[in-house]
């Protein structure tokens, strides 16, 4: 059922992409292919009939990929998955270089870095910037800035991200530099030997204890795809998720707190503080709203502590909130000492 592959144009050459089937959707760069429909595909419909002769894509990309034009059937274009084709017919198909291939290269920006070493990065992202890439942000995230800020990043499984705030959450981040120092990362926080403190503003004034253990599991919420939710412990959906919250400062409509996480979910502590009846100002997605001149969850990485992955020396970062953060403090009459984490 092989086609023959009459001219191959682009910088690849027939067999550029061979071993990738698995990747799904990877193409780096463009490629022109001529293909020969073969006679046991007579009558097949021209998806079809691609997906197998260009193995290396998916069905649904190529099919992506004839809307833009990009397909062409005996010489005319083919912009119709269903139109079928006969056997000595001939399709070319220009195989432009997909989204995700695409996300994977160096972008040059600039990084907050508050600790490197040969194996260690500590940054503090801000707000606004996607760590990693994925629908809706193929580039200008972290991993494309770390591809551009050291060789070494390349090699290393996600840049050596190995855990992430959300796109509107600021502070701290680890990135290992190499490979020995990613895997001792991975483990020391699945081990929760890496402390994790946050800075948190929630709506009204706080109704717990001074200092208040969040014991509730957390998963996709049954209701609504995009949000995580406080799940009963018996749902095979939720995954054990623990906070500890304690008060700093509170007045009438809001209230500063510090946030250790014990374990790292999906949104921890934007779901946590909404089950307690103190969303994160700010936070529509959990139920906050804007408030003092703040637009996205009042939510900042403020101190890690860990070992070294390496020389196992022990560390300890902290990092001041943003002005929006710090306005929306003042303006809300809450008073913050950093001392005081």
């Amino acid at each position: 059922m092989a086609a023959e592959i009459i001219s191959t144009g682009g910088v690849n050459g027939p067999g550029a992409n061979e071993g990738d089937s698995d990747t799904g959707d990877v193409l780096a760069e463009a490629e022109v292919r001529d293909l020969l429909v073969p006679a046991d595909m007579h009558g097949w419909r021209i998806d079809k009939a691609l997906a197998t002769l260009v193995p290396e894509l998916s069905r649904s990309y190529l099919q992506q990929l004839m809307g833009e034009g990009a397909v062409s059937l005996d010489g005319r274009p083919a912009t119709k998955p269903s139109a079928r084709v006969v056997a000595g017919g001939r399709l070319r198909a220009e195989l432009r270089p997909t989204q995700q291939a695409m996300a994977f290269v160096a972008q040059p920006m600039a990084l907050d870095i508050v600790h490197e070493d040969d194996d260690l990065m500590v940054i503090c992202k801000p707000v606004g910037l996607v760590v990693h890439p994925a629908a809706g942000n193929w580039s200008g995230t972290l991993l494309n800035g770390l591809l551009a800020h050291h060789a070494g990043a390349a090699s290393l499984p996600r840049a050596g991200i190995v855990h992430r705030l959300d796109k509107d959450t600021s502070g701290l981040m680890l990135v290992g530099k190499s490979r020995r120092a990613v895997d001792a990362l991975v483990r020391a926080i699945a081990a929760r030997e890496v402390q994790r403190e946050y800075l948190a503003i929630g709506h009204g004034r706080w109704s717990r204890e001074d200092v208040c253990e969040v014991d509730q599991p957390v998963g996709r919420d049954p209701g609504n795809r995009l949000r995580m939710a406080v799940l009963r412990k018996d749902s095979p959906a939720g995954k054990p998720a623990r906070t500890t919250f304690r008060l700093m400062d509170a007045v009438e409509q809001a209230s500063l707190v510090a946030c250790k996480l014990h374990t790292g979910r999906t949104h921890q502590i934007r779901v946590h503080m909404a089950w307690l009846g103190h969303p994160l100002v700010g936070d529509a997605l959990y139920g906050g709203r804007p408030a003092w001149g703040i637009q996205r969850q009042a939510l900042h990485a403020a101190r890690l502590r860990l070992h070294h992955p390496v020389s196992g020396a022990e560390l300890a970062f902290s990092s001041e909130p943003p002005a929006d953060f710090l306005a929306t403090l003042q303006a809300s009459g809450l008073r913050y000492n950093d001392g005081d984490l």
